[in-house]
């Protein structure tokens, strides 16, 4: 009986010690993890407050003073449409042109807010209208019946694919390309082509295709989904994309509470 028991406390403590050995294995691997997912994060941060920070010089810097102006030539105009009608078609000519470039500076920044080409055809008709010519051939199929998507969902996903696409056009022009939709609780993308696939980094262009490519993992990342790229044994690379829905959506169906005056 002695030996029964003290043959089951070997085993228990062996256990033990293993238990306690795999968990002191796995704690800086969890660490690293948690590292890269905290840089991750703040370069997520980072770039939206850059992009913040860009649009609202835009506004204030640049349009507003543009519309400013356009108002005191507006009622330069006038008045000389009122005392010297002859004098008043240059003017207001002049005012015209400037109206049109200050339309274009608009759209231009809606467009870098939101594709347009999301809202006007969707994101499949999107992607297929950016992936013309990119290469020798390019199929785009979603895999299912509807395709209704929160809005940051879909911005992710086309610029996902815009960025693979791009890739594809600079480095696999005589390639073959098939990007895949499929819906469930998730959206996934898969870009793949036929091309040699990832360069080396020595090779041209390589530190801008790593940026890319880093661009797309923390598109995916800042809604909660992820982004492999890789090589296939037989050539050619696959952009892969895991996009979650619910908490899009969630997000989508949030509203912060206004603001009053003097905020409060």
């Amino acid at each position: 009986m002695r030996t029964v028991l003290a043959r089951a406390a070997v085993l228990a403590g062996a256990f033990t010690a293993g238990a306690v050995a795999a968990r002191a294995a796995t704690i800086p691997h969890l660490r690293r993890l948690t590292a890269d997912l905290q840089r991750s994060r703040e370069r997520i941060l980072a770039s939206r407050e850059e992009e913040r920070r860009r649009l609202r010089h835009d506004l204030h810097d640049g349009l507003g003073p543009t519309l400013a102006s356009l108002a005191m030539s507006l009622d330069a105009a006038r008045i000389t449409l009122a005392c010297e009608p002859e004098r008043a078609d240059p003017l207001l000519a002049d005012v015209r042109d400037r109206l049109a470039t200050t339309v274009g500076e608009i759209r231009d920044l809606a467009h870098g807010l939101r594709p347009p080409a999301l809202d006007d055809l969707g994101l499949v008709a999107a992607i297929e209208s950016f992936a013309e010519g990119c290469c020798e051939r390019v199929d785009v199929r979603f895999d299912g019946q509807h395709l209704e998507l929160p809005a940051a969902v879909e911005v992710a996903a086309y610029r996902i694919a815009q960025e693979a696409l791009t890739n594809v056009r600079l480095h696999a022009p005589e390639s073959t390309t098939t990007v895949r939709l499929t819906r469930d609780a998730e959206l996934h993308l898969m870009v793949a082509d036929t091309g040699p696939g990832l360069p080396d980094s020595s090779r041209n262009g390589g530190q801008a295709r790593r940026r890319g490519m880093a661009a797309m993992k923390e598109w995916a990342a800042e809604i909660g989904g992820s982004c492999a790229i890789t090589s296939r044994n037989g050539g050619g690379t696959v952009v892969t994309a895991h996009l979650p829905l619910a908490a899009a959506a969630a997000a989508a169906g949030y509203h912060r509470p206004s603001m009053g005056r003097g905020g409060a």
